[in-house]
C-alpha cells in the first residue's frame, strides 16, 4: 500500500533525529512516564501493597487504567492471571470448569488485547493468548487499559491487558525468592503442587551495571468436572392425538416427517401455551414439549503448566538500558470423560394409564416429569490430550537522548505450537424404562431406570462407534517496534511522541479425522482391549440420579490394536504410523502501524488541564491459503488488504489536588480470528439422532469490527490510602460478527459411515451483520481508614460494581440462511450488573483477604438451531467467596492459607429468548464448581 512506506519513513526519521544528538549530551536520569510528583505515591507493604499499588497506577496514568500489583513472588493469591484479575473493576470472568476460570471480559467484551511487557502475544494459530497459561507466580504487575492512546496496539475492543514480568535491575542486588504451595481439590480428592523460584543478581562492572534473572514456575492440577443436563426440547403428540394426524399417543414429532410442519431453531422456540397446535397432515394437532434426553458427564482431568522467564540487562550508563529476555509457557492437558446419555423420547411401551405417565408445568404445554418405556441409551469413554509450547524471544533498548528525549527499540520473535488428540469409544445398551423429572429442584433433573444394574454390567453394553481425531496448530511472528519522544517543562506542548510497529505473523492449522461404526454383537466384557472403567460418586450426592456406570476406557488400550479390530467395519482405518494431518489453512499477515501523538498542558481556573491527542495508522495485508477437507484438501488462495486511521484524545483535569476528571475518545478494531475466515465446512454427524448433523464454516469476506469509544471518569483520592471513582462509558460498534445458520445438503461427505452419518446439516457461518451499543457505569472504592485503634488498624475495604446495558441488531433468517429481517438482542457475555467486595486486613505479621464476587446472569451463546426451545443459551448468576490468610513468620518467610469457592457455587445454564424461557421450565445444565484449599510457604532473601 502507498501509505506503508510513508508510515515507516515518518517514524524512523523522527526517532533517528533524536538519536543523532545523543552522544553530545551529558547523561541524565530517565524521566518517569506520564506521572505526577512521586511524593504522592503511597508506600506500604503486605496485603495493602497490591491494593494501594493499584491506586497509584490509576492515579499516575493519563489513560484509565486498573491494575493488580504483586509485591513479591507468590503475593498474588491466585494460580493464574485470569483469576487474579477477577477483583479488578469492570472485569468479569466465567467458565470455571476444571477448578479455574477460563474466560475474561472487560466491561462485557471478551476480546481484550493481551500483551506481555508491551508485546502482543498469542497461542498457536489463534489471534489471542490463553491468559490462564500465565502463572501468577511470574507476574510483577498487570495493567488493564480501559482506554487506548495512539502509541498502543489498536486491536481489542474490550481494552488491553498488559502483563509485566520482573527484570534484574528492579532489584538492588542478589535476591532469591519463591513459594511452595499444596492445593487440595475437593471434587477430585487430589493434592496438587504449585511452586516457583526467582533468582536475580546485579553487578557493578567497568562497563556498567549488569543483571541476570531467572523466574520459573510449575503448577499441576488434577480435577473432576461433573455436569448434569436435561436435554433440549422437541414436540410430542398429546395422549389423545386427533384423527388424521397419523400420530400415536406421545409420539415424537420430527420436523418434515409426514408433512409435519414445524421448523427447528426458531428464535423463541415453539409456543408453550396449552392447546398450541401444529399442522400435521392437514390437521391442527395439539402437542406437548418435552426433553429428548438426560445427560451426565463425569470428566477427570490433569493439567500441568511449566513457565520460565529469564532476563539479562545491561545499563552501560544512566542514560541507556539494554534488555534481552525469553519467556516460555507450556501446557500439558489430559482428560477422560465418562459420558452417560439416555434418550427420553420413545413413545412405545407406554404405561397402561398414559394420561398419568406425565406431569405438565401449570399453564403450559411443557412436560415436567414423565415415564418412558424401553428408551435407548449409550455411554462414551472419551480421552483427549493437548500440548502447547509458546516462546517469546525479545531484545529491547532504551536511550535517553540529551536531557529531553527518549528512544526505545524492540525486536521480538514468537513461536507457538499446539497439538491435540481425541480417541473415544461409544457403547450402547438395550432398552430400559426410565422415570424422570426434568427439574426436581434448583434446575437439577432426577431420574432412575427400571433396571439400574444394567448401568454397571459390562455384559449389557455392546461396543459402538469409534472416534479418532487430532489437530495441530502452529504460529510465529516477527515484530519490530521503534518509538521516540521529546519533552518540555514549560509551554502548552509538553511531549511529542512517534513510532512504528511492523508485525509479520504466520499461522497454520492441520487436522486428522477417522472413525468407524460399532462392532456388531461384541459386548464390552468381550471386547478384550483395555479394562472397562466404572465411575462412582457422581454429582457429589446433590441430585437423585444414578451415580455410577461402566464404559470403555481408551486410556488403558493399545490404540493400534483397537483400530485393527474396527477395520472389520471400516477397512480404511489407518494405524499410528500411517496417520497424517491435512492442512486446514495457512495464513501470512503483515501488520504495519505508525502513530504520532502529543501531550499538552494549560492552566484552567488555576488548575492543570492535561491534554493528549494522537492518531494511529494501521495497514494490514493478508495472504490466505485454505484447504477443503470435503474435496481432498483442495487449495484456495485469497489476498486482502485494508488500512485505517484511528484517532484518540484524552483530557485530565485536576479540580483539586485530590479530585480529578478524565475524558477519553478513541477508536479500536477487532480483527477476525483466522479460523473464522476459513470458508470450508467442518462437519459433525447426527450424534444424538435428531435427524441432521451440524457444521461450521468461516467467511473469507469477514472484515474488522470497528468501535468508537467514549469514557468519562471522576476520581477522588480522599485519603492517603484510599480512593473512590466512577467511570461512565459508551462503545458504538459497527460490523459485529454474528452467526447465521442454514440447512444444507452435503452428499458423500467425509464423515465416518456409521449410525451418526447424515447428509443434512445445519451449517453456521459468521457474518458482519450487526451493529450495537454497549454503555455502562463503573464504581470503585478503596478505603483503609487511618483512625482505627489497636488491633483494628490495618483493616480496609476495596470493591467495585459495574452496570452494563447493551443492544445489538440480530438478523432474522429463514432455513436457507437468507436474512428476512432483524431483531434486537443483548451482547453475548454481558452481565447487566456485577460486583466484587474485598475485606482486607494487614497488621503486624497477619494479612487477610476475604473476597466475594458476583455477576448477574447473561446470554452466553445461541444454540445450533436444532430443537424447539428458545435458542438463547443463558448463564445463571455466578458467584465465588474466597479467602486468603498470611502469617509472616519474619521479614523473609510467610505461611499462607487460601480457600476458593467456599460456598460450593454451581455453574448453571438455561434457555431463553426475549420473554420466553427461564431457569425453571427451561433449565439445561449444571456444572459443579470445585472448592479448593491451599497451604503454602513463601520466602525472600536479599
Amino acid at each position: 500500500m502507498a501509505l506503508k512506506p510513508f508510515a515507516f519513513c515518518t517514524a524512523s526519521v523522527f526517532a533517528l533525529s533524536l538519536a543523532s544528538v545523543a552522544q553530545a549530551q551529558e547523561a541524565v536520569p530517565q524521566a518517569a512516564d506520564d506521572t505526577e510528583a512521586t511524593a504522592e505515591d503511597i508506600i506500604v507493604t503486605g496485603v495493602r501493597a497490591s491494593i494501594v499499588g493499584a491506586i497509584n497506577s490509576r492515579k499516575d496514568n493519563i489513560q484509565i487504567v486498573d491494575s493488580i500489583v504483586a509485591e513479591d513472588v507468590g503475593k498474588l493469591p491466585d494460580n493464574n492471571v485470569v483469576e487474579a484479575l477477577q477483583r479488578v473493576t469492570g472485569i468479569q470472568i466465567t467458565d470455571r470448569a476444571g477448578g479455574e476460570a477460563g474466560t475474561i471480559s472487560i466491561r462485557g467484551l471478551t476480546d481484550p488485547l493481551t500483551t506481555l511487557n508491551g508485546r502482543n502475544i498469542f497461542t498457536a494459530a489463534g489471534t489471542s493468548f490463553a491468559l490462564q497459561d500465565i502463572s501468577a507466580n511470574l507476574v510483577k504487575k498487570v495493567d488493564v487499559y480501559k482506554t487506548r492512546s495512539a502509541d498502543q496496539i489498536e486491536t481489542g475492543l474490550a481494552g488491553q491487558i498488559d502483563v509485566a514480568t520482573r527484570r534484574p535491575l528492579d532489584f538492588d542486588g542478589f535476591t532469591i525468592s519463591g513459594l511452595a504451595r499444596g492445593i487440595y481439590s475437593e471434587l477430585a480428592d487430589k493434592f496438587n503442587p504449585n511452586v516457583a523460584l526467582l533468582v536475580s543478581n546485579r553487578w557493578e562492572t567497568g562497563i556498567g551495571d549488569i543483571g541476570f534473572l531467572v523466574n520459573a514456575s510449575y503448577t499441576r492440577a488434577q480435577y473432576r468436572n461433573q455436569n448434569l443436563q436435561a436435554g433440549a426440547m422437541v414436540p410430542f403428540a398429546t395422549e389423545t392425538p386427533p384423527a388424521g394426524s397419523g400420530l400415536t399417543p406421545l409420539e415424537r414429532i420430527f420436523p418434515g416427517d409426514r408433512n409435519q410442519n414445524w421448523t427447528p431453531g426458531l428464535d423463541a422456540g415453539l409456543p408453550i401455551a396449552p392447546g398450541s397446535t401444529l399442522n400435521i397432515n392437514g390437521v391442527d394437532t395439539p402437542y406437548y414439549l418435552s426433553r429428548d434426553a438426560v445427560i451426565a458427564s463425569d470428566l477427570y482431568g490433569k493439567r500441568t503448566r511449566p513457565s520460565v522467564n529469564a532476563a539479562l540487562q545491561w545499563a552501560p550508563n544512566d542514560r541507556s538500558v539494554y534488555t534481552a529476555e525469553v519467556f516460555y509457557t507450556g501446557f500439558r492437558g489430559k482428560t477422560f470423560n465418562s459420558l452417560n446419555f439416555s434418550f427420553v423420547d420413545w413413545w412405545g411401551n407406554l404405561p397402561a394409564d398414559v394420561a398419568n405417565s406425565f406431569e405438565l408445568y401449570d399453564g403450559t404445554n411443557i412436560i415436567k416429569s414423565r415415564r418412558a418405556g424401553a428408551v435407548a441409551g449409550f455411554n462414551s469413554g472419551d480421552t483427549a490430550t493437548s500440548k502447547t509450547d509458546s516462546y517469546v524471544y525479545a531484545f529491547n533498548a532504551k536511550w535517553d537522548v540529551a536531557d529531553r528525549g527518549k528512544i526505545s527499540a524492540d525486536v521480538a520473535y514468537q513461536d507457538s505450537k499446539n497439538e491435540t488428540s481425541f480417541f473415544a469409544i461409544r457403547t450402547d445398551r438395550g432398552p430400559l424404562d426410565i422415570d424422570v423429572d426434568f427439574n426436581a429442584g434448583g434446575g437439577l433433573p432426577s431420574y432412575s431406570f427400571g433396571n439400574q444394574g444394567v448401568l454397571t454390567d459390562p455384559a449389557a453394553w455392546t461396543v459402538g462407534n469409534l472416534f479418532d481425531s487430532g489437530t495441530k496448530n502452529t504460529g510465529s511472528a516477527l515484530t519490530v517496534m521503534l518509538d521516540g519522544e521529546y519533552e518540555w517543562d514549560e509551554g502548552f506542548l509538553r511531549r511529542i511522541k512517534a513510532g512504528f510497529r511492523y508485525d509479520n505473523r504466520k499461522a497454520d492449522s492441520y487436522v486428522r479425522d477417522q472413525g468407524a461404526g460399532g462392532l456388531p454383537g461384541v459386548t464390552l466384557d468381550q471386547f478384550g482391549e483395555g479394562t472397562p472403567f466404572t465411575n462412582s460418586g457422581f454429582f457429589d450426592g446433590r441430585a437423585d440420579i444414578p451415580t455410577s456406570w461402566v464404559l470403555a476406557d481408551p486410556r488403558t488400550m493399545n490404540r493400534d490394536a483397537v483400530r485393527s479390530l474396527y477395520r472389520a467395519v471400516n477397512p480404511s482405518l489407518l494405524l499410528s504410523d500411517q496417520l497424517s494431518f491435512g492442512h486446514v489453512f495457512g495464513i501470512n499477515e503483515i501488520n504495519t502501524a505508525a502513530y504520532i501523538m502529543a501531550d499538552g498542558e494549560i492552566e484552567l481556573f488555576g488548575r492543570p488541564l492535561q491534554v493528549q491527542g494522537g492518531v494511529r495508522f494501521v495497514a494490514i495485508d493478508t495472504d490466505y491459503d485454505y484447504f477443503d477437507r470435503g474435496a481432498n484438501f483442495a487449495q484456495t488462495s485469497v489476498s486482502t488488504g485494508s488500512s485505517r486511521f484511528l484517532p484518540s484524545f484524552t483530557l485530565r483535569y485536576g479540580i483539586t489536588d485530590n479530585l480529578r476528571v478524565r475524558f477519553n475518545y478513541g477508536e479500536t478494531l477487532r480483527r477476525p480470528a483466522f479460523g473464522d475466515l476459513n470458508p470450508n465446512v467442518t462437519l459433525t454427524g447426527d450424534l444424538s439422532r435428531i435427524g441432521f448433523g451440524t457444521g461450521s464454516a468461516g467467511n473469507a469476506s469477514l472484515g474488522a469490527t470497528h468501535s468508537k469509544n467514549f469514557d468519562l471518569a471522576l476520581e477522588w483520592y480522599f485519603e492517603r490510602n484510599s480512593a473512590i471513582y466512577a467511570t461512565a462509558f459508551r462503545r458504538e460498534i459497527n460490523g459485529l460478527v454474528v452467526p447465521l445458520t442454514a440447512r444444507e445438503i452435503i452428499p458423500n461427505n467425509y464423515l465416518p459411515r456409521n449410525e451418526t452419518y447424515t447428509e443434512t446439516f445445519n451449517i453456521t457461518r459468521p457474518v458482519n451483520a450487526s451493529n450495537g451499543v454497549l454503555k455502562g457505569l463503573e464504581l470503585g472504592l478503596t478505603y483503609f481508614p487511618t483512625y482505627l485503634p489497636g488491633i483494628l488498624n490495618g483493616l480496609g475495604f476495596t470493591g467495585s460494581a459495574t452496570i452494563l446495558d447493551s443492544e445489538q441488531t440480530i438478523p432474522v433468517v429463514n432455513t436457507a440462511g437468507e436474512i428476512t429481517g432483524s431483531t434486537k438482542s443483548a451482547f453475548f457475555g454481558v452481565s447487566k450488573l456485577s460486583y466484587n467486595a474485598t475485606l482486607a486486613y494487614d497488621n503486624g505479621p497477619i494479612g487477610a483477604r476475604l473476597s466475594y464476587i458476583w455477576r448477574k446472569g447473561f446470554l452466553q451463546s445461541n444454540e445450533g438451531r436444532s430443537f424447539a426451545n428458545p435458542i438463547g443459551f443463558w448463564r445463571a448468576p455466578e458467584k465465588s467467596l474466597d479467602l486468603q490468610l498470611t502469617w509472616n513468620v519474619n521479614d523473609d518467610i510467610g505461611v499462607t492459607f487460601d480457600a476458593v469457592n467456599l460456598t460450593k457455587a454451581k455453574q448453571q445454564n438455561y434457555y431463553k429468548f426475549g420473554d420466553v424461557g427461564n431457569p425453571t421450565q427451561f433449565n439445561s445444565s449444571t456444572l459443579l464448581i470445585d472448592r479448593t484449599f491451599a497451604v503454602g510457604v513463601r520466602f525472600k532473601f536479599d
